[in-house]
């Protein structure tokens, strides 16, 4: 692993090592995939007019975020069925964040349950909540969350139904029978996948997830919970605005990397409206296609609290396991403190609007 240099690397060394299924179910998005390559390719539009002659002997990473504190501004994004990447799952990914002195967002999805991954998990670890049709059933996940020590519960907004992911039809993508689906329901009894019935996985997530979904419901949700709440798929300043009238305490500004509405803006160019319609009600954090350091440094100067990394941890994961996805968290935090010191900033209290500008190519 120590030739692979970046995530690109990591991500060309893990795709021949996947079935074409679950290759597929990671990589791919929606439809022609334009918000997809929309989501990579914003970050580019940004340069960064760096500062000089300062002191950059000692930087720091720290922040905090919803009064956790952390050893850097990345948090893992929660995605689904890690067990198809390696048989030790979101353990492995939980182990690397520790390590990492970072946060895990554990799916819903997951195939780990997450009372051994809050044991492997020791910076920390939220829980990313789909809400369901039955309302017992989302309050028990949420306490079940909570007694098992998460720092926060984000509920994923964006996906009242299932994106069209062609990938997926083409190949016949089916969820492996042999994996568990340990966090749907809540504890007791077996940790195996149900009876899927017709339509397959997505099929069954559109029969028992809510896609009545309300800001009712947000306030329904805040209330049941202990820890703070978040909302995950904002790309409107006014939904912003609204979710910390209903409880929340942060957003994360997501189109789900590209898997639900095609053609939906990519974060990076909606993000700094979000953070101007947030103000000081609400943390706002954000994913979709951060790649590079750089592109952590222009998140945090537009305003971001922090971002979350989602496939290039599949790849590392992958490749190696925990140590794979510690390589590449690696990678970037090196990047990224490379990026800080050669933009003339110490920590990160020193990222702004002054240090960006546009593109050649779009301005």
């Amino acid at each position: 692993m120590n030739e692979l240099l970046n995530l690109q690397d990591f991500e060309d060394a893990a795709l021949p090592l996947l079935p074409a299924g679950a290759r597929d179910y990671y990589r791919g998005g929606a439809c022609d995939e334009l918000t997809l390559r929309a989501n990579r390719a914003a970050w580019n539009d940004y340069v960064l007019h760096y500062r000089v002659l300062r002191n950059v002997e000692r930087c720091s990473l720290a922040t905090s975020v919803l009064g956790q504190s952390f050893d850097w501004p990345v948090l893992i994004a929660p995605t689904a069925y890690h067990g198809m990447a390696h048989p030790d799952a979101e353990l492995a990914t939980a182990r690397a964040a520790g390590r990492s002195r970072t946060c895990m967002v554990l799916s819903t999805l997951s195939n780990t349950p997450m009372e051994q991954v809050a044991r492997a998990a020791t910076a920390g670890w939220w829980f990313q909540l789909y809400a369901y049709r039955d309302r017992g059933i989302t309050r028990e996940l949420i306490a079940r969350a909570e007694q098992a020590g998460c720092g926060a519960i984000a509920l994923t907004v964006d996906a009242p139904v299932g994106g069209l992911r062609e990938r997926d039809q083409r190949n016949g993508f089916a969820y492996p029978k042999d994996l568990p689906m340990s966090n749907l329901l809540p504890a007791g009894g077996q940790y195996s996948a149900p009876d899927l019935g017709d339509g397959g996985f997505m099929g069954y997530v559109n029969r028992v997830l809510e896609p009545n979904l309300s800001w009712e419901d947000l306030d329904w949700i805040s209330a049941q919970a202990t820890v703070p709440t978040l909302i995950k798929g904002v790309v409107r300043p006014d939904d912003a605005r609204r979710a910390a009238d209903h409880g929340a305490r942060g957003v994360i500004v997501s189109n789900h990397g590209g898997r639900q509405l095609d053609s939906a803006p990519a974060t990076a160019r909606v993000l700094g409206s979000i953070v101007d319609a947030a103000g000081e009600h609400l943390e706002v954090l954000v994913d979709g296609g951060i790649r590079r350091g750089t592109d952590v440094l222009k998140a945090l100067a537009i305003g971001a609290r922090a971002v979350l990394l989602g496939r290039p941890v599949l790849w590392g994961l992958t490749v190696g396991g925990d140590a794979g996805v510690q390589r590449v968290l690696d990678l970037l935090r090196h990047e990224l403190a490379v990026a800080m010191a050669l933009c003339g900033s110490t920590d990160l209290t020193q990222l702004d609007r002054s240090l960006l500008g546009r593109s050649e190519a779009q301005s």
